[in-house]
């Protein structure tokens, strides 16, 4: 059996990234806080944590954090089963959201939701389910639809998306229209390595992906700004850029060739109890977002 209390202590370093505030929160000395650590690292025969500025978690240090949040969401759910009710001390969920759905209609979702203290990882839609998978959150925003052993999805929606400029820089760049030879020239604005969303339009306009210099902005808002500012032609939002598509500050590349993503929702069946109303908020929310 491993012993809670040094359980507690990888948890609360590992969440504040220092043995100071972690002691803090627990209310002991941060000797005690090493020596509850150095008693763990014994234990398991290995390193857990590499001291720094921030601390970070080895490989098995990180296994054992996963674990510990496991048990507290099962005891949550006990508790909740016994109480009828989420009582005393609140815990901590971690959620992995896609950047798009984070600034247009998660926290919407969250606004109905105080039961638990939610701690969300920024991830591409594409890629949320492996955090889900490898137990590093306990529910999920994804663009995939797989199944994930003892977990349950359902289906949101579509984030639907538009490739959108300036007028200035569609007139620079396609004069003639837009066409494959065009995009290969002109510059596109990208959030990440993992962003295929130009590619996917492409293939969708033209039945083929076209090779596109490239900007990148890893930030939902940014690809926004960079957008209206000229530096290039964005995949937007429909919902962040309809306004701007109205007053004429952006046009469509080619009128109503949108991109539809697919959004589910997964969470843990351990965290079912303590994420129901979120569940529910989030269906919600999701009904007047998206598609």
């Amino acid at each position: 059996m491993m012993d809670y209390q040094q359980l507690e202590a990888l948890v609360e370093v590992l969440r504040y990234g220092s043995f100071e505030r972690a002691a803090r929160t627990l209310n002991i000395t941060p000797s005690a806080i090493s020596q509850r650590i150095k008693a763990l690292e014994e234990r398991a025969g290995a390193v857990l944590i590499v001291r720094g500025q921030p601390c970070l978690p080895t490989s098995v240090g990180t296994k054992l954090l996963h674990h510990a949040e496991r048990v507290h969401l099962l005891e949550q759910a006990v508790r909740n089963e016994i109480e009828g009710a989420i009582g005393g001390e609140k815990i901590t969920i971690r959620v992995a959201v896609n950047a798009d759905s984070l600034v247009t209609w998660f926290c919407e979702a969250m606004k109905a939701f105080d039961d638990v203290y939610i701690h969300v990882i920024r991830e591409d839609q594409e890629h949320t389910f492996e955090l889900l998978r490898s137990g590093e959150v306990a529910a999920a925003v994804s663009s995939t639809d797989v199944e994930v052993a003892g977990c349950d999805r359902r289906k949101l929606g579509h984030m639907r998306y538009r490739a959108v400029a300036t007028p200035q820089f569609i007139a620079k760049n396609f004069p003639n229209g837009v066409t494959p030879a065009g995009l290969s020239q002109a510059i596109g604005l990208r959030f990440d390595t993992k962003d295929d969303l130009n590619d996917l339009w492409s293939e969708n306009c033209f039945g083929k992906s076209c090779p596109i210099p490239t900007h990148w902005l890893p930030s939902t808002h940014g690809i926004l700004q960079g957008t209206l500012a000229g530096l290039g032609w964005g995949i937007n939002p429909e919902i962040l850029v309809r306004e701007h598509l109205r007053t004429g500050l952006l046009q469509e590349l080619i009128s109503d060739a949108s991109v539809d993503v697919p959004l589910y929702w997964y969470h843990s069946r351990a965290a079912e109890l303590l994420l129901s109303s979120l569940t529910r908020s989030v269906e919600k929310v999701c009904r007047a977002f998206l598609n």
